[in-house]
């Protein structure tokens, strides 16, 4: 289950006795050891070995990573920020079934009308960063989106409240501002540089402990999410707890390179994978926010989905890369630069696109107006396409559809007929085949009865014959484009060995 990092709420999360526990646990020893060490002792060297020079620590002259110069520099723009949320109105009381509570009696008896239950304000505590000497912080966006009241504490105790100037719940950024100067700041990496395997650092509040360090590596970058539409988070498997949200992502240069945003959980806490925001797509949204307080989005108006192995032969690509165009909408960039369905897009501007995210989040990214050019696998070869960037739309935002699937190599399993007069009008299709059952292959692939087959490997289909042309000369598998309760999608079906 993906879920935000929770921002810590309330004086005490986690009882006393249970903290003491977890530390004790952890204890047993120097507890500066690196990774590894304190296991078992380690037998006499036969060489005395040699002290560290002046200027380096026990765990540099091992070999092992040390972070300690990193935080020393930059952990004081790590900031915590402590929040209150707005109170929600009090619910009416219906007089007439009031509890029965001998309380409630008396105050009846006496005409006073009995007391609400007091709403305590909601408080929680996330994690931020200094980007700008007079005060300019990143954190996240579910930090700070309801709070009536923000205060920032840094790590010498010193305490501001702090302006909202922003949100952005599509990336899950904000921008808060304190009245400061000469204040200690991050400086920003590119986390497209970023490999996996290399060392990361997070700072943060979990729990509330203020500035405290967790490290690990970079697991994956790139990883597209449910609800991250427009951001390819990068996952790794540094401690991230609840506390944490917002704060920053260091690679080992010092940079920061992400904002610590969601964790993968079954409890609610840690399990190992954390993801954080590329730096890049939130400093764009600062920007934006900072300079016209809302955020402008590019688009160019295609239904897109994920390619798989079976789609990728059907459409004559190596393997499966890019994205595919399941649809192509009306009136928009893409349909007045001929883009249409079953063009796979492989890059953008020169970014080479490997998943269907990655569309969403390169175009939203460009801004509205400006030209861009798409590599497009179209017809068994690559070309070039030339496109004007418009502004999304907030309130409409195309699907990544995911569907599809394989099985099978014999008959199709599908019982179809043309679409009738009338259905073609409700259904605003000029034609198609229905599906009227599906089995055996087609209903491992996923059609499903009440489906509308519009083409197959790029041509359309106006009859059975036309579809059973197609497939006769397909080789392995056929990519079926299918109109589902008003959108399209590509359907992968195998039929060969």
């Amino acid at each position: 289950m993906l879920v935000p990092v929770p921002r810590r709420r309330g004086a005490r999360l986690v009882p006393s006795v249970l903290v003491s526990a977890a530390l004790a646990a952890c204890g047993g020893g120097d507890s500066r050891a690196p990774a590894g060490e304190g296991m078992a002792p380690a037998p006499a060297p036969l060489v005395a070995p040699q002290e560290p020079s002046p200027g380096t620590n026990a765990a540099a002259a091992r070999g092992l990573p040390d972070f300690s110069d990193l935080v020393a520099r930059y952990g004081p723009a790590v900031v915590n920020v402590s929040v209150v949320e707005r109170r929600q109105p009090a619910a009416a009381v219906d007089e007439e079934n009031l509890p029965d509570d001998p309380l409630h009696d008396f105050f009846r008896r006496f005409g006073v009308p009995p007391p609400r239950g007091q709403q305590q304000p909601i408080q929680g505590e996330g994690s931020g960063f200094i980007t700008t000497p007079d005060g300019y912080i990143l954190t996240n966006a579910h930090v700070v989106a309801d709070a009536s009241e923000v205060t920032v504490r840094l790590t010498d105790r010193r305490e501001y409240v702090a302006k909202v100037v922003g949100v952005d719940r599509r990336t899950d950024v904000a921008v808060i501002k304190i009245d400061g100067k000469d204040l200690p700041t991050v400086k920003f990496g590119d986390p497209n540089e970023l490999r996996p395997g290399e060392w990361v650092v997070a700072i943060g509040s979990p729990f509330g402990f203020e500035n405290s360090v967790t490290a690990g590596i970079v697991s994956a970058t790139s990883r597209s999410l449910p609800e991250g539409q427009f951001t390819p988070f990068i996952q790794t498997d540094a401690a991230v707890n609840p506390g944490n949200s917002g704060g920053p992502l260091f690679n080992m240069a010092g940079e920061v390179i992400g904002i610590n945003s969601q964790i993968y959980s079954r409890t609610g806490g840690f399990m190992g994978i954390s993801f954080a925001i590329p730096i890049d797509v939130a400093d764009n949204v600062r920007e934006q926010l900072v300079k016209t307080g809302r955020v402008q989005r590019g688009r160019i108006g295609v239904q897109i989905q994920e390619l798989n192995q079976q789609l990728a032969d059907s459409f004559g690509l190596d393997r499966p890369r890019g994205a595919l165009v399941a649809d192509v909408l009306d009136g928009t960039p893409a349909k007045k630069a001929g883009l249409r369905a079953g063009d796979v897009i492989l890059g953008v501007n020169g970014r080479a696109i490997e998943r269907s995210g990655d569309v969403s989040a390169t175009i939203a990214g460009l801004k509205p107006g400006t030209q861009a050019t798409l590599e497009v696998w179209r017809d068994r070869k690559s070309r070039q396409v030339e496109v004007e960037i418009a502004e999304l739309d907030e309130g409409r935002v195309a699907r990544v559809n995911t569907e599809g699937g394989g099985g099978g190599n014999a008959q199709l399993g599908l019982t179809l007929r043309p679409l009738s007069a009338q259905e073609r009008r409700l259904a605003s299709l000029d034609g198609g085949l229905l599906v009227e059952e599906a089995e055996g292959p087609a209903a491992e692939a996923g059609l499903r009865a009440g489906d509308v087959i519009l083409g197959a490997n790029g041509q359309r289909v106006a009859s059975v014959d036309d579809l059973e042309k197609i497939v006769g000369r397909a080789r392995r598998s056929v990519a079926l484009l299918v109109n589902r309760d008003g959108n399209t999608l590509f359907v992968p079906l195998r039929i060969g060995g």
